[in-house]
């Protein structure tokens, strides 16, 4: 329970526990149950608009706090004030007079993007009043489940369809760095916040909802229906076929079917379905819940849930392909490379 300043996605900018917290706090227990959903004009819940897909909580639990679901309101305060604080202190004016980096020294802690691109969470929104630990919750140490037995067999089978990272030509690089989809599943399977562009604008008509991230403009059209295309398994799509269907308020959506070559975490996605649901806990906040199932890599499936912030903010136009001037230096980077060799 807490008080404080608020922006749009319901993130706390400002706490302090005081009698009148516990005023709010119950005052917004009571908004909650009056909280009527708004629906389409084809009678289901409107989740059109842009959703912010961000918070600090991570998708697998740290191992040391075992089966500790949930953070009290001060843990959250001091983990995110460690956030913050590294931000500020990333974003300290550098020693002019500093001496050249080593060669092959780590990179800065902030990463090889300064602070001006990222647009990193530095917040843990609720969930049902929770400040999640993970967002992972079942298995209940909030980690992937074990792998398994054919898990190192698969894994090698998948590497062994696929070329090394090489600088050869485009085909060696990642698939993120190809502008082929968004790094990091900002799209799926399990769509996870990155490091920017975590946000997804929800477009509804009948029979229809589509999800367009705006990392790499990834979009995901979910069709209503109970019956799969009978060529969904051969005419593999990035971000898999996807079906729904509603149960009351809240949409169901199982997807399955990927593209051979994206990945889950590195692991091949081609064997795992991925069923979601998305539910609306306020005007601001949306659920977003996931089960994955791939009997060929995990043990047992393993569930969870992300908070998603409605903002009134547009998406913008990533513009990948004609903005990679990262793939272009790669590659002539290389070739002049190859050249310097022939010439020794």
């Amino acid at each position: 329970m807490h008080q404080g300043e608020y922006d749009e996605g319901g993130h706390t900018l400002i706490r302090k526990i005081s009698l009148i917290s516990l005023t709010l706090a119950l005052g917004n227990v009571v908004a909650a149950q009056e909280y009527q959903i708004p629906k389409t004009e084809w009678g289901v819940p409107d989740f059109q608009g842009v959703w912010k897909h961000a918070t600090v909580m991570p998708l697998e639990r740290p191992i040391e706090l075992g089966e500790k679901r949930a953070y009290t309101e001060e843990e959250a305060i001091a983990l995110e004030s460690v956030v913050q604080q590294k931000f500020e202190d990333n974003n300290e004016p550098l020693e002019p007079n500093r001496p050249p980096p080593v060669v092959a020294a780590s990179l800065p802690p902030i990463g090889n993007y300064d602070l001006f691109w990222r647009d990193d969470a530095k917040f843990i929104p609720t969930i049902d009043g929770e400040f999640r630990t993970s967002a992972i919750i079942d298995p209940a140490n909030g980690r992937m489940p074990e792998r398994t037995a054919q898990f190192d067999a698969r894994m090698t089978q998948f590497r062994g369809g696929r070329p090394g990272r090489t600088s050869d030509g485009p085909e060696g690089r990642g698939l993120g760095e190809r502008c082929l989809v968004g790094f990091g599943n900002s799209a799926g399977p399990v769509m996870s916040p990155v490091i920017y562009n975590s946000h997804l604008q929800f477009t509804q008509s009948p029979g229809y909802v589509t999800i367009t991230a705006e990392m790499v403009h990834d979009t995901r059209i979910v069709k209503i229906t109970d019956e799969r295309s009978a060529a969904a398994e051969t005419h593999r799509k990035w971000m898999g076929d996807a079906i729904g269907h509603w149960e009351g308020d809240t949409l169901v959506v199982q997807t399955k079917y990927f593209n051979n070559w994206h990945t889950l975490r590195g692991m091949p996605v081609n064997n795992m379905t991925v069923t979601e649901t998305f539910r609306r806990e306020s005007g601001n906040k949306l659920i977003y819940g996931f089960t994955v199932d791939d009997p060929t890599l995990f043990t047992s499936t393993f569930s969870g849930e992300y908070p998603l912030s409605r903002i009134n903010e547009p998406i913008y136009e990533y513009a990948c392909h004609e903005g990679n001037y990262g793939m272009i230096g790669i590659l002539a980077g290389a070739r002049k490379l190859e050249e310097l060799e022939r010439e020794d």
